[in-house]
């Protein structure tokens, strides 16, 4: 699974193809776009932030959003990451990479039906 696909999952849940064949029916997917439309991603993460018992700057930061979702944070993984969304900056300026990458994972999330603030997407 692409590292988006788990950061994706992390926030919306994973989806259940089990006894589908790995195929989803139009119904299923109906619903699970339905399902989706409505996870608002700030109040998921805010809430994880809160239990998670140390401060997160997960809007701004990559690495903490990463981490607060329980994924491996490491350069490599946020090079793989910026490749697989189409970064086209160089990778070892890698402040300018982090700034891209979360606001473009944020811009991702609101493409795929959650609900985003415009802010941070921006």
């Amino acid at each position: 699974m692409s590292i988006f696909g788990r950061i994706r999952d992390s926030i919306f849940g994973k989806k259940d193809d089990a006894g589908q064949g790995g195929q989803a029916t139009e119904a299923a997917t109906a619903t699970a776009a339905a399902a989706i439309s409505q996870v608002d991603v700030e109040a998921i993460l805010t809430d994880l932030a809160a239990k998670a018992g140390r401060p997160s700057n997960w809007k701004t930061s990559i690495v903490d959003l990463m981490t607060l979702l329980g994924l491996d944070s490491s350069l490599a993984h946020r090079v793989e990451l910026a490749k697989e969304l189409g970064y086209t900056g160089d990778t070892n300026d890698t402040a300018t990479m982090n700034v891209w990458l979360i606001k473009q994972v944020m811009t991702k999330l609101a493409e795929q039906g959650g609900k985003v603030s415009a802010n941070l997407m921006h």
